[in-house]
């Protein structure tokens, strides 16, 4: 596939990463000399200097030939006018652009985004999903990672098992004996920096990190099989009131009248919007790395503090400081894969990668087949996916105990007429059934080709 990415910075870099890694024909245009000669240098792709809505430019970079355009610059005006001369000069079949204002994405105006207007094909907004994101988190403390699929009904939680995770050392299949009504399915499993799918007969063990997909409705259940019953936060204080921090606070009024939000935001300009804005959060005006100001916050009768500022370094620091005046847990946005590795040891129980979330949601349409989502696991090591099966499709038919399925793929439930499905050697796939999908990055293709439409089709 032919990509042109426009803007080199976190986002355009990671998905340029992703794309070439997988032997993509990718090239990359920003304005800065400097992030174009670093991509050149570390990633297989092509590079250009320009303005990425700039006919000229696009044409150097092969838009004639392109068979998507990505465009995640800083300016949403210049993301939505390069997806149009994409489309309007070069006829380049899809069209995705990174959109962070609100305003542009309120129901009312989505007809924008039409054919007929601004032909833009897919909007992704990172403030939204990666809001989305600390939300599910939020509701759910003792899941390290908290994926929705079909239409809500499905979710993946990377649960780590402890010392005191009743489920270790006991065959998987075993547990399924021993709770035959649970519709959950360890689908993945990472020990010691190895990532694989487990079989019938392997044990979890402590220090793993498990992928399980099951029920919404039985997320907290199996949270609780795994020993993992942490009470939900009610008292929260988040530090940064940007379009996330606002977006989380506002979404935990409307949903969480129990729940007590405050708010620390550094700029006073905003800290009055929020202020008017918010009914029932409380909003300080400061430094997140004020002491004086976190107590101000009664810090330390906090059940969580959530740091979601532009600086890394302060949501981090912030966070560790939080915990040691006394809050309970924290939850930090990391945008530097750098921080990831020793996240923990700084005190960080939880954190979210915001290039990871918009990677997979890129993913989704980079994927052959019928494929309607993707969440990329441990920086692409593997992906679960939600792919639609059709009439020509391998899958359809034979019982899954007959099935020959490609190594390093595991399913992990299957979403019919409303119904989630767990999956036994005796069920049959069938047509627009939506099958949710654990692939090593090794399977990931042959997954892809279990869900192409074939030429019968026709």
């Amino acid at each position: 596939m032919k990509v042109i990415i426009c803007g080199a910075g976190q986002v355009g870099y990671g998905i340029a990463e992703r794309l070439a890694a997988e032997q993509n024909d990718v090239s990359v245009i920003d304005t800065s000399a400097e992030l174009i000669r670093g991509v050149r240098d570390a990633l297989d792709v092509r590079g250009f200097v320009g303005h990425g809505a700039h006919p000229e430019v696009l044409e150097a970079a092969g838009a004639q030939q392109a068979d998507m355009i990505i465009a995640v610059t800083l300016y949403d005006e210049v993301n939505m006018v390069a997806c149009q001369v994409a489309h309007s000069l070069f006829n380049v079949p899809t069209k995705v652009a990174r959109i962070r204002s609100q305003s542009y994405l309120q129901s009312h105006y989505m007809d924008l985004f039409s054919r007929d207007h601004l032909p833009i094909d897919v909007i992704i907004s990172p403030e939204l999903e990666v809001g989305e994101m600390v939300l599910r988190r939020i509701a759910l403390p003792g899941a390290t990672d908290v994926v929705a699929f079909a239409d809500g009904r499905v979710a993946m939680v990377a649960i780590e098992c402890q010392e005191e995770c009743p489920v270790i050392n006991t065959p998987l299949a075993q547990l399924t004996e021993l709770f035959p009504d649970l519709p959950s399915t360890v689908v993945g499993v990472s020990r010691n920096g190895n990532l694989f799918v487990p079989h019938s007969g392997d044990q979890l063990m402590a220090g793993d990190m498990a992928y399980v997909v099951t029920t919404k409705d039985q997320v907290r259940r199996t949270l609780g099989l795994f020993g993992h019953e942490e009470a939900e936060a009610t008292r929260i204080v988040i530090a940064g009131g940007g379009n996330i921090g606002r977006y989380v606070a506002r979404s935990l009024e409307r949903k969480r009248s129990r729940t007590k939000v405050k708010i620390i935001e550094s700029n006073r300009e905003r800290a009055v919007a929020i202020a008017d804005d918010l009914r029932r959060t409380v909003v300080l005006n400061g430094s997140a790395l004020e002491q004086k100001l976190l107590l101000e916050a009664d810090i330390d009768h906090a059940d969580l503090m959530v740091a979601l500022t532009n600086d890394d370094q302060v949501n981090i620091l912030s966070s560790v400081i939080a915990k040691r005046l006394g809050c309970k847990s924290n939850l930090v946005l990391i945008n530097n894969p750098t921080y990831h590795e020793f996240a923990k040891t700084l005190g960080i129980d939880a954190h979210v990668n915001p290039r990871a979330v918009t990677i997979s949601k890129v993913l989704q349409h980079v994927r052959r087949g019928r494929i309607r989502a993707v969440h990329n696991v441990q920086k692409g090591a593997a992906e679960i996916l939600e792919a639609e099966a059709l009439e020509t499709s391998p899958l359809v038919g034979p019982p899954l105990s007959e099935q020959e399925l490609p190594d390093g793929m595991r399913i992990g439930a299957v979403y019919r007429d409303g119904t989630v499905l767990k999956p036994s050697g005796s069920l049959r796939i069938k047509p627009k059934d939506r099958v949710v999908i654990f692939a090593l990055e090794s399977a990931v293709r042959q997954v892809e080709q279990l869900f192409r439409v074939s030429l019968e089709f026709f």
